[in-house]
């Protein structure tokens, strides 16, 4: 597969989150993390101060993944079925400069427990032609320091709607990264391809215990890794739209978008899909928009 963040984009986002890199190739130890992340996405705009205030960063400007720009304006927060939602918006030309792609990322403090998400995937652009090389996706991340990096880690959701990277249709990638290298390009991952569509509302989740990775959509175990791919530091969690190539691309200018309803982490507890939901179902039910205890 192709590579989400090079390493010149993983630095830059070390240093402007104040995350140190360290210089050597030991394997740092596991953190002692606690506490739940939950959000409604009830915001009025990309510019509302408290997404800031609530250690989210919306990216601008330019760096992989994909072959175009990032706009933070390409995230918006519509009320869908009566409930506020992160949308993401991604359009392109067919041309690097008329390309613009989505990306809102959490800061690094997270990392054994429960990530879950429920993500509205879609197979088709709202506008303009179908059939680019998309990816829409929810992940964890932790910068790579230099290459082969023993603490790099990376957990993926990753929807190609119009296939890509080898694939000719709709596929899931759930991947787990040990590590790489940009150049040469050498890889160090797990991952499972599930080939079928998955337009609609999905609740994604991994489990993050153990020495084990375990990857539900909806209620369904999808993916199961282990092994030397199991996350050694805390990691960033993050939600984005970009364009894989613009081989696809069949002319004129076509949009993309995806919805995210929530997300929800919580440390050091291996929660089913279901008992997610009950959580998140309760907190709406208290009226909380926000919560964030979550510490490494």
């Amino acid at each position: 597969m192709n590579r989400r963040i090079p390493v010149a984009v993983a630095a830059l986002l070390a240093t402007a989150l104040a995350i140190p890199t360290g210089a050597t190739g030991a394997t740092a130890a596991p953190a002692a993390c606690a506490g739940v992340l939950f959000d409604d996405f009830a915001y009025d705009s990309h510019t509302d101060p408290r997404l800031a205030q609530r250690g989210w960063q919306l990216r601008n400007g330019g760096g992989g993944p994909g072959v175009g720009n990032w706009s933070a304006a390409n995230a918006t927060f519509p009320v869908v079925d009566g409930q506020p939602v992160l949308q993401l918006s991604a359009h392109t030309d067919g041309t690097t400069g008329g390309t613009s792609q989505a990306e809102v990322m959490h800061q690094r403090k997270f990392y054994e427990g429960t990530y879950s998400a429920r993500v509205r995937f879609s197979d088709v652009p709202v506008s303009g032609a179908d059939g680019d090389h998309l990816v829409q996706t929810f992940f964890t991340i932790t910068p790579l320091a230099f290459p082969n990096d023993p603490n790099y880690g990376e957990l993926d959701f990753e929807y190609l709607p119009n296939g890509g990277w080898g694939e000719s249709g709709a596929t899931m990638f759930l991947t787990s990264w040990e590590t790489y290298q940009p150049d040469p390009w050498v890889a160090d991952n797990r991952s499972t391809a599930v080939r079928s569509g998955f337009a609609g509302w999905r609740t994604l989740t991994v489990q993050v215990s153990g020495g084990t990775l375990r990857y539900f959509i909806g209620d369904q175990l999808v993916a199961t890794h282990d092994g030397h791919v199991y996350p050694e530091t805390p990691m960033m969690l993050a939600f984005q739209e970009w364009f894989i190539d613009h081989a696809a691309h069949s002319g004129g200018r076509s949009t993309y978008q995806t919805q995210n309803d929530w997300v929800y982490y919580a440390a050091n507890e291996v929660l089913s899909p279901a008992g997610v939901q009950d959580r998140v179902n309760g907190l709406r039910a208290n009226g909380t928009k926000h919560t964030d205890s979550a510490s490494c």
